[in-house]
Protein backbone atom coordinates (compact mmCIF):
# COMPACT_ATOMS: atom_id res chain seq x y z
CA UNK A 1 0.00 0.00 0.00
CA UNK A 2 1.38 3.35 -1.03
CA UNK A 3 -0.96 5.87 0.58
CA UNK A 4 0.89 8.33 2.83
CA UNK A 5 -1.60 10.68 4.44
CA UNK A 6 -1.33 12.79 7.57
CA UNK A 7 -4.14 12.38 10.10
CA UNK A 8 -5.12 13.19 13.67
CA UNK A 9 -5.05 10.62 16.45
CA UNK A 10 -5.43 10.58 20.22
CA UNK A 11 -2.13 9.08 21.27
CA UNK A 12 -1.10 7.88 24.74
CA UNK A 13 2.52 8.28 25.86
CA UNK A 14 4.39 6.89 28.83
CA UNK A 15 6.19 9.60 30.82
CA UNK A 16 8.05 7.51 33.38
CA UNK A 17 4.92 5.69 34.46
CA UNK A 18 2.59 8.65 34.01
CA UNK A 19 0.37 7.92 31.04
CA UNK A 20 -1.00 10.92 29.20
CA UNK A 21 -3.10 11.11 26.04
CA UNK A 22 -3.17 13.97 23.56
CA UNK A 23 -4.11 14.74 19.98
CA UNK A 24 -1.16 14.27 17.62
CA UNK A 25 -0.56 14.37 13.89
CA UNK A 26 0.56 11.04 12.45
CA UNK A 27 1.03 9.56 9.01
CA UNK A 28 -0.55 6.47 7.51
CA UNK A 29 3.03 5.37 6.84
CA UNK A 30 3.34 4.91 10.61
CA UNK A 31 0.49 2.39 10.75
CA UNK A 32 1.19 -1.36 10.92
CA UNK A 33 1.13 -3.60 7.89
CA UNK A 34 -2.27 -4.93 6.89
CA UNK A 35 -4.64 -5.69 4.04
CA UNK A 36 -7.06 -2.82 4.52
CA UNK A 37 -6.55 0.91 5.13
CA UNK A 38 -9.71 2.44 6.63
CA UNK A 39 -10.67 6.08 7.12
CA UNK A 40 -12.38 5.93 10.51
CA UNK A 41 -15.52 8.01 10.85
CA UNK A 42 -16.50 6.95 14.34
CA UNK A 43 -15.24 4.88 17.24
CA UNK A 44 -16.85 4.10 20.59
CA UNK A 45 -15.62 4.09 24.16
CA UNK A 46 -15.10 0.92 26.16
CA UNK A 47 -13.68 -0.04 29.53
CA UNK A 48 -10.76 -1.71 27.78
CA UNK A 49 -9.91 1.61 26.11
CA UNK A 50 -9.77 3.22 29.54
CA UNK A 51 -7.41 0.50 30.74
CA UNK A 52 -5.16 0.98 27.71
CA UNK A 53 -5.10 4.75 28.18
CA UNK A 54 -4.09 4.32 31.82
CA UNK A 55 -1.10 2.16 30.94
CA UNK A 56 -2.49 -1.26 31.83
CA UNK A 57 0.13 -3.64 30.43
CA UNK A 58 -2.37 -6.48 30.37
CA UNK A 59 -4.11 -4.59 27.56
CA UNK A 60 -1.33 -2.61 25.85
CA UNK A 61 2.30 -3.62 26.15
CA UNK A 62 4.15 -0.72 24.59
CA UNK A 63 3.70 3.04 24.19
CA UNK A 64 3.15 5.47 22.52
CA UNK A 65 -0.10 3.90 21.44
CA UNK A 66 -3.46 4.84 19.88
CA UNK A 67 -6.33 3.11 21.75
CA UNK A 68 -9.79 2.39 20.38
CA UNK A 69 -10.95 -1.23 20.20
CA UNK A 70 -13.81 -0.24 17.87
CA UNK A 71 -13.82 1.50 14.50
CA UNK A 72 -16.21 2.01 11.62
CA UNK A 73 -15.55 3.77 8.36
CA UNK A 74 -14.67 3.63 4.69
CA UNK A 75 -12.07 1.43 3.05
CA UNK A 76 -9.51 3.67 1.33
CA UNK A 77 -7.09 1.08 0.04
CA UNK A 78 -6.97 -2.71 0.11
CA UNK A 79 -5.23 -5.78 -1.25
CA UNK A 80 -6.95 -8.13 -3.74
CA UNK A 81 -9.60 -10.27 -2.07
CA UNK A 82 -10.13 -7.74 0.74
CA UNK A 83 -13.08 -5.35 1.16
CA UNK A 84 -13.03 -3.01 -1.83
CA UNK A 85 -12.18 0.70 -1.61
CA UNK A 86 -15.32 2.72 -0.98
CA UNK A 87 -17.01 -0.02 1.05
CA UNK A 88 -18.15 0.63 4.62
CA UNK A 89 -16.89 -1.75 7.30
CA UNK A 90 -16.87 -2.38 11.06
CA UNK A 91 -13.79 -3.52 12.95
CA UNK A 92 -14.05 -4.68 16.56
CA UNK A 93 -12.02 -6.96 18.77
CA UNK A 94 -8.96 -9.00 17.83
CA UNK A 95 -5.91 -6.82 18.58
CA UNK A 96 -7.38 -3.48 17.47
CA UNK A 97 -6.70 -0.75 20.02
CA UNK A 98 -4.70 -3.11 22.22
CA UNK A 99 -1.31 -3.45 20.56
CA UNK A 100 -2.47 -2.40 17.08
CA UNK A 101 -3.22 1.29 16.52
CA UNK A 102 -6.95 1.69 17.06
CA UNK A 103 -10.05 3.70 16.34
CA UNK A 104 -9.03 6.82 18.26
CA UNK A 105 -7.09 7.68 15.11
CA UNK A 106 -8.65 8.87 11.85
CA UNK A 107 -7.04 5.94 10.01
CA UNK A 108 -6.36 2.29 10.87
CA UNK A 109 -4.71 -0.49 8.89
CA UNK A 110 -5.83 -4.04 9.70
CA UNK A 111 -6.07 -7.58 8.29
CA UNK A 112 -9.02 -8.22 6.00
CA UNK A 113 -10.17 -10.96 8.38
CA UNK A 114 -11.00 -8.30 10.99
CA UNK A 115 -13.51 -6.46 8.78
CA UNK A 116 -17.28 -6.97 8.87
CA UNK A 117 -19.40 -5.42 6.08
CA UNK A 118 -21.64 -2.61 7.29
CA UNK A 119 -25.18 -3.98 7.77
CA UNK A 120 -27.81 -2.66 5.37
CA UNK A 121 -29.34 0.59 6.57
CA UNK A 122 -26.54 1.43 9.00
CA UNK A 123 -23.88 4.10 8.86
CA UNK A 124 -20.63 4.32 10.82
CA UNK A 125 -22.14 6.30 13.68
CA UNK A 126 -24.98 3.85 14.19
CA UNK A 127 -22.55 0.94 14.18
CA UNK A 128 -20.43 2.61 16.84
CA UNK A 129 -23.41 3.39 19.05
CA UNK A 130 -23.47 -0.37 19.52
CA UNK A 131 -19.75 -1.12 19.13
CA UNK A 132 -18.10 -3.91 21.11
CA UNK A 133 -20.50 -3.26 23.99
CA UNK A 134 -23.56 -3.81 21.82
CA UNK A 135 -21.97 -6.82 20.15
CA UNK A 136 -21.21 -8.30 23.57
CA UNK A 137 -24.76 -7.65 24.79
CA UNK A 138 -26.10 -9.37 21.69
CA UNK A 139 -23.85 -12.37 22.20
CA UNK A 140 -25.01 -12.62 25.83
CA UNK A 141 -28.65 -12.60 24.74
CA UNK A 142 -27.91 -15.13 22.01
CA UNK A 143 -26.37 -17.52 24.56
CA UNK A 144 -29.49 -17.35 26.75
CA UNK A 145 -31.77 -17.96 23.78
CA UNK A 146 -29.65 -20.89 22.63
CA UNK A 147 -30.10 -22.45 26.08
CA UNK A 148 -33.86 -22.12 25.68
CA UNK A 149 -34.58 -18.95 27.66
CA UNK A 150 -38.12 -17.64 27.15
CA UNK A 151 -40.11 -14.77 28.71
CA UNK A 152 -42.57 -17.28 30.19
CA UNK A 153 -39.88 -18.71 32.49
CA UNK A 154 -39.74 -15.59 34.65
CA UNK A 155 -37.62 -12.56 35.42
CA UNK A 156 -34.23 -11.95 33.79
CA UNK A 157 -31.61 -9.98 35.72
CA UNK A 158 -29.03 -7.73 34.09
CA UNK A 159 -26.17 -6.57 36.32
CA UNK A 160 -24.23 -3.41 35.58
CA UNK A 161 -27.38 -2.35 33.78
CA UNK A 162 -26.36 1.32 33.50
CA UNK A 163 -23.17 0.46 31.66
CA UNK A 164 -22.56 0.23 27.94
CA UNK A 165 -23.11 -3.54 27.72
CA UNK A 166 -25.85 -3.77 30.33
CA UNK A 167 -27.99 -0.98 28.92
CA UNK A 168 -28.10 -2.57 25.45
CA UNK A 169 -28.83 -5.98 26.99
CA UNK A 170 -31.76 -4.48 28.91
CA UNK A 171 -33.29 -3.00 25.77
CA UNK A 172 -32.82 -6.12 23.64
CA UNK A 173 -34.36 -8.39 26.28
CA UNK A 174 -37.24 -6.01 26.93
CA UNK A 175 -37.96 -5.76 23.20
CA UNK A 176 -38.05 -9.58 23.06
CA UNK A 177 -40.73 -9.61 25.75
CA UNK A 178 -38.69 -10.51 28.83
CA UNK A 179 -39.42 -9.05 32.27
CA UNK A 180 -36.06 -7.43 32.95
CA UNK A 181 -34.77 -6.60 36.41
CA UNK A 182 -31.97 -4.05 36.01
CA UNK A 183 -29.34 -4.17 38.73
CA UNK A 184 -27.43 -0.89 38.99
CA UNK A 185 -25.36 0.98 41.52
CA UNK A 186 -26.54 4.28 40.07
CA UNK A 187 -29.80 5.20 41.78
CA UNK A 188 -30.25 8.26 39.57
CA UNK A 189 -30.52 6.06 36.48
CA UNK A 190 -33.77 4.37 37.47
CA UNK A 191 -35.91 6.28 34.99
CA UNK A 192 -33.48 5.88 32.11
CA UNK A 193 -33.35 2.11 32.70
CA UNK A 194 -37.13 1.93 32.77
CA UNK A 195 -37.14 3.88 29.49
CA UNK A 196 -35.01 1.07 28.04
CA UNK A 197 -37.72 -1.37 29.07
CA UNK A 198 -36.70 -2.59 32.53
CA UNK A 199 -39.76 -3.64 34.54
CA UNK A 200 -37.87 -3.26 37.80
CA UNK A 201 -34.68 -1.48 38.87
CA UNK A 202 -32.81 -2.56 42.02
CA UNK A 203 -29.59 -1.40 43.63
CA UNK A 204 -26.43 -3.45 43.84
CA UNK A 205 -27.38 -4.29 47.45
CA UNK A 206 -29.75 -6.84 45.92
CA UNK A 207 -26.58 -8.85 45.30
CA UNK A 208 -24.88 -8.06 48.60
CA UNK A 209 -22.68 -10.83 49.95
CA UNK A 210 -24.56 -13.50 51.90
CA UNK A 211 -22.84 -16.42 53.63
CA UNK A 212 -25.61 -18.82 52.68
CA UNK A 213 -24.58 -21.11 49.78
CA UNK A 214 -28.08 -20.94 48.24
CA UNK A 215 -30.78 -18.26 48.21
CA UNK A 216 -34.37 -18.01 47.04
CA UNK A 217 -34.54 -18.68 43.28
CA UNK A 218 -35.61 -15.25 42.05
CA UNK A 219 -34.44 -15.06 38.44
CA UNK A 220 -35.10 -17.45 35.58
CA UNK A 221 -31.98 -16.28 33.73
CA UNK A 222 -29.46 -13.45 33.86
CA UNK A 223 -26.76 -11.50 32.09
CA UNK A 224 -23.84 -10.49 34.28
CA UNK A 225 -21.50 -7.72 33.13
CA UNK A 226 -19.55 -7.17 36.37
CA UNK A 227 -18.15 -10.48 37.67
CA UNK A 228 -16.72 -10.89 41.16
CA UNK A 229 -18.85 -11.07 44.31
CA UNK A 230 -22.11 -9.85 42.65
CA UNK A 231 -21.92 -12.73 40.18
CA UNK A 232 -21.35 -15.21 43.01
CA UNK A 233 -24.50 -13.95 44.74
CA UNK A 234 -26.47 -13.93 41.49
CA UNK A 235 -25.74 -17.61 40.89
CA UNK A 236 -27.40 -18.44 44.21
CA UNK A 237 -30.65 -16.84 43.01
CA UNK A 238 -31.10 -18.54 39.62
CA UNK A 239 -34.07 -20.83 39.18
CA UNK A 240 -33.55 -24.54 38.39
CA UNK A 241 -32.29 -25.01 34.85
CA UNK A 242 -31.63 -21.31 34.37
CA UNK A 243 -28.61 -19.74 32.72
CA UNK A 244 -26.28 -16.80 33.32
CA UNK A 245 -24.27 -15.26 30.47
CA UNK A 246 -21.13 -13.58 31.79
CA UNK A 247 -18.88 -11.05 30.07
CA UNK A 248 -17.37 -8.60 32.58
CA UNK A 249 -14.93 -8.19 35.45
CA UNK A 250 -15.24 -4.65 36.82
CA UNK A 251 -16.31 -6.03 40.22
CA UNK A 252 -13.38 -8.45 40.32
CA UNK A 253 -11.77 -11.39 38.57
CA UNK A 254 -12.01 -14.06 41.35
CA UNK A 255 -15.29 -15.95 41.57
CA UNK A 256 -15.82 -17.41 45.04
CA UNK A 257 -18.78 -19.74 44.80
CA UNK A 258 -19.83 -23.33 45.46
CA UNK A 259 -20.98 -26.16 43.25
CA UNK A 260 -24.41 -26.23 44.91
CA UNK A 261 -26.36 -24.03 42.43
CA UNK A 262 -24.95 -26.16 39.63
CA UNK A 263 -25.63 -29.61 41.07
CA UNK A 264 -28.81 -28.88 43.01
CA UNK A 265 -30.51 -26.56 40.54
CA UNK A 266 -28.71 -27.52 37.34
CA UNK A 267 -27.95 -23.93 36.36
CA UNK A 268 -25.65 -22.99 33.48
CA UNK A 269 -22.75 -20.50 33.50
CA UNK A 270 -22.13 -19.26 29.96
CA UNK A 271 -18.93 -17.43 29.11
CA UNK A 272 -19.10 -14.80 26.36
CA UNK A 273 -16.10 -13.68 24.29
CA UNK A 274 -16.59 -10.87 21.80
CA UNK A 275 -12.93 -10.49 20.80
CA UNK A 276 -11.61 -13.65 19.14
CA UNK A 277 -14.85 -15.29 17.96
CA UNK A 278 -15.19 -16.14 14.25
CA UNK A 279 -16.07 -13.25 11.97
CA UNK A 280 -19.23 -15.05 10.85
CA UNK A 281 -20.50 -15.09 14.45
CA UNK A 282 -19.90 -11.35 14.77
CA UNK A 283 -21.60 -10.67 11.46
CA UNK A 284 -24.67 -12.67 12.51
CA UNK A 285 -25.12 -10.59 15.68
CA UNK A 286 -24.51 -7.30 13.81
CA UNK A 287 -27.30 -8.27 11.42
CA UNK A 288 -29.68 -8.89 14.32
CA UNK A 289 -28.75 -5.60 15.99
CA UNK A 290 -29.50 -3.78 12.75
CA UNK A 291 -32.81 -5.62 12.42
CA UNK A 292 -34.95 -7.51 14.92
CA UNK A 293 -32.76 -6.55 17.91
CA UNK A 294 -32.65 -2.85 17.05
CA UNK A 295 -32.44 -0.61 20.15
CA UNK A 296 -34.02 2.75 19.25
CA UNK A 297 -33.82 4.17 22.77
CA UNK A 298 -30.11 3.41 23.00
CA UNK A 299 -29.55 4.94 19.57
CA UNK A 300 -31.46 8.11 20.48
CA UNK A 301 -29.63 8.62 23.78
CA UNK A 302 -26.05 8.07 22.56
CA UNK A 303 -23.63 10.90 23.25
CA UNK A 304 -21.08 12.11 20.66
CA UNK A 305 -17.72 13.47 21.82
CA UNK A 306 -14.58 14.81 20.16
CA UNK A 307 -10.99 13.65 20.60
CA UNK A 308 -10.41 16.51 23.04
CA UNK A 309 -13.06 15.01 25.34
CA UNK A 310 -11.58 11.53 25.39
CA UNK A 311 -9.38 11.97 28.45
CA UNK A 312 -12.18 12.93 30.83
CA UNK A 313 -14.57 10.34 29.36
CA UNK A 314 -12.07 7.50 29.78
CA UNK A 315 -11.27 8.52 33.35
CA UNK A 316 -15.00 8.41 34.11
CA UNK A 317 -14.99 4.76 32.96
CA UNK A 318 -12.25 3.90 35.44
CA UNK A 319 -14.15 5.62 38.26
CA UNK A 320 -17.36 3.77 37.44
CA UNK A 321 -19.10 7.03 36.58
CA UNK A 322 -19.76 6.35 32.91
CA UNK A 323 -23.16 5.28 31.61
CA UNK A 324 -24.89 4.63 28.32
CA UNK A 325 -23.20 4.77 24.93
CA UNK A 326 -20.47 7.27 24.09
CA UNK A 327 -19.36 7.71 20.49
CA UNK A 328 -16.17 9.35 19.25
CA UNK A 329 -16.85 11.48 16.17
CA UNK A 330 -13.61 12.26 14.34
CA UNK A 331 -15.28 15.16 12.53
CA UNK A 332 -16.36 16.82 15.77
CA UNK A 333 -14.17 19.74 16.85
Amino acid sequence: MTTNTEFKAWRVEDHNGDYHGSEQTLSTADLPEGDVLIRVGYSSLNYKDALSASGNKGVTRSFPHTPGIDAAGEVVESTPGSPAPGSQVIVTGYDLGMNTAGGFGEYIRVPAAWCVPMPHGWDSRTAMIYGTAGLTAGLCVQKLLTMGATPEQGKVAVTGASGAVGSVAVEILANLGFDVVAVSGKADHTESLKALGAKEVVGRDALAEDKKPMLKPTFANAIDTVGGAPLAELLKQIQPGGSVSICGLVAGVPLNTTVLPFILRGINLLGVDSVEIPLADKEAVWEKLSGEWKCPTTEASAKDISRSELDSALKAFLKGKSSGKIVLDHAKS
